[in-house]
């Protein structure tokens, strides 16, 4: 095993480079049987594995142990083969045909005239980055992301050849469609197509098959293992979901450990806010809250209940089955929801997200050991609606509520200013790059989500028009592991900051990533709010008047900006 660098990725990662993909399965198959201290994930990609920490003194220290890991290169065992049926009519097939010089059939024919292999996961729950046996279809991703690919897209992304699972954003080629099912947690191996084995795609024209695609093109199993029952288990403690707003879902505090299976953290968007309103009814950090998105939302309690919420201050009232108003409790502080009466959750006056906890924490089954609903991959529960029962557990021991508290949200007119740390990719970008990331204003746009926040150039107080981020760097970086925080930048310039349902890799670079005691506020930003940066040391969080990008030395020392 050879490293070549190892990166800064944020305060609580880093990226290790290799030589080569056999050095990165090497690495990833050691971090995964003997993790080193603090260790939350490790993913690996095309050159690279991503390793993220509990901290920054458990990432410290991984920069030091990491160099001098006894690693053996071994040969794998050959995977299986799977045959995938492809319909050839990607909305990018003829600019692939285009960009490669072979035209539209040429595309086709090289696409099935090869061996694919299983390389490594990542993306989403059954993304296969897959290598060809040539390079006659390396072709650069689109230069902005699509917001919504379809199910069952095949797409090609520079040496790469994948298939989405399920809808998502993505910035690769489309060529065609299948009806494989990808990923199936129902399956022994949910994914269908693992690291080492072979794929051969087969060209079709539109089967019975492809004609039920929309059933079979998503995972049938998404959200079913963690789903809220309906509202008709008399006797059971819990809420009836009366309304469920804009969006309302289950969240805890996520499910790290699984990036090699695609699978993102998720959890919380805003934790902070979510492990406050369980602070308050006496519950575990990690309970599971219902996350709501701009109000809307109101439940009814079956049994006698203790409740808070927190984060987007809104206004709350509690009505009487016959919408009588009864009383209207507190932001951030504990109150009683007794049997039969309805809370409801108004539009918020600053922020995004309010999160309601309830003494025992919602008991929906978990998947993956999380009951966190991810809208990247559609694990756990499904999002709300009415009619829903969300079972709460029973409340063991003594557990003390909570006392009011101040509310944790930091909202304002003025622009948001963030905290971030260089790299791990701001060498692809000038120094002016870096200046335009932190002198100017960055717009929330309205596409904005869970999966992460989009920004684009503000407009200055002198009416100059804002600047996007360019590159110093032609060409297209390999898929490699991305964290939460982290700000990608396409080729348009328009940095995405990302959020709990993120993918787990990307390939546009990232030139910075916010540090995670600021998400929470990130997380709770409304389209058209104003953003700044501010960079800082990764080990210390102290600003930095002075920074150049640098590859991080192997031995471990800092060489990524300047002490302050």
């Amino acid at each position: 095993m050879s490293i070549t660098g190892i990166r800064w990725a944020g305060p609580r990662a880093v990226l290790v480079e290799l030589t080569d993909l056999a050095s990165v399965l090497a690495l990833h198959h050691r971090l995964q049987a003997e993790p080193l201290p603090g260790q939350l994930d490790a993913v690996a990609a095309a050159a690279t594995v991503l390793v993220k920490f509990a901290s920054r003194a458990h990432t410290r220290s991984a920069r030091e142990t990491i160099p001098h890991l006894d690693v053996d290169v071994r040969q794998e065992a050959a995977g299986r083969e799977v045959t995938i049926e492809v319909m050839y009519d990607g909305e990018d097939l003829a600019e692939v045909g285009r960009l490669s010089g072979l035209g539209a059939d040429g595309v086709v024919a090289a696409h099935t005239g090869q061996l694919w292999t299983g390389a490594f996961g990542g993306f989403a729950p059954g993304f296969t980055y897959m290598v060809g046996e040539n390079d006659s279809l390396d072709v650069p991703r689109r230069s902005s992301p699509r917001t919504v690919v379809p199910a069952g897209s095949v797409a090609l992304g520079g040496a790469f050849s994948a298939v989405y699972p399920r809808q998502s954003p993505g910035g690769w080629q489309l060529i065609g469609r299948t009806a494989a099912v990808m990923w199936d947690l129902e399956r022994e191996s949910p994914a269908l197509v693992r690291p080492g084995d072979n794929v051969r795609y087969v060209a079709v024209r539109e089967s019975l098959s492809l004609r039920n695609s929309s059933t079979r093109g998503q995972t049938p199993t998404e959200h079913a293992p963690g789903a809220a029952h309906p509202a008709d288990a008399a006797g059971a403690s819990g809420l009836a979901v009366v309304a469920a707003g804009l969006q309302s879902l289950v969240q805890d505090l996520g499910r790290p450990g699984f990036g090699d299976l695609g699978v993102s953290s998720s959890g919380a968007a805003d934790q902070r806010s979510a492990r406050q309103a369980n602070r308050l009814v006496g519950n575990e950090p990690g309970a599971a809250v219902v996350e709501n998105l701009l109000g809307g939302l109101a439940v009814s309690a079956r049994g006698d209940q203790v409740m808070a919420v927190a984060g987007a201050p809104a206004g709350l009232e509690i009505r009487d089955s016959a919408q009588a108003l009864l009383r209207r409790p507190a932001m951030c502080a504990p109150f009683a929801l007794l049997d039969g009466e309805i809370l409801s959750v108004g539009s918020p006056s600053a922020g995004l997200r309010s999160y309601l906890a309830v003494r025992g924490g919602v008991d929906v089954p978990p998947v993956l050991g999380s009951r966190s609903s991810d809208s990247m991959s559609g694990i756990g529960p499904a999002p709300l609606t009415a009619g829903t029962f969300l079972p709460v557990a029973r409340v063991a021991g003594v557990r003390p509520v909570g006392v009011p508290e101040a509310a944790t949200l930091n909202s304002g007119p003025s622009a948001a200013v963030f905290r971030v740390t260089l790299g791990p990719r701001d060498d692809w970008f000038p120094p002016e790059a870096l200046n335009v990331l932190t002198s100017q204003d960055w717009l929330v746009t309205e596409q904005s989500n869970r999966i992460g926040v989009r920004l684009a150039p503000a407009d200055s107080s002198s009416s100059e028009a804002g600047r996007p981020l360019e590159r110093s760097r032609e060409g297209e970086l390999p898929s490699e592991g991305a964290v939460a925080g982290a700000l990608q930048v396409p080729p348009n310039g328009h940095p995405v900051l990302f959020l709990a349902d993120h993918p787990v890799t990307g390939g546009y670079p990232v030139i910075a990533v916010v540090v995670p005691e600021d998400l929470p506020d990130a997380a709770q930003l409304p389209p058209g709010h104003r953003v700044r940066f501010s960079i800082v040391d990764p080990e210390t969080l102290n600003p930095l008047d002075r920074y150049s990008p640098r590859v991080s030395a192997v031995s471990g020392t800092v060489s990524e900006g300047t002490q302050p």
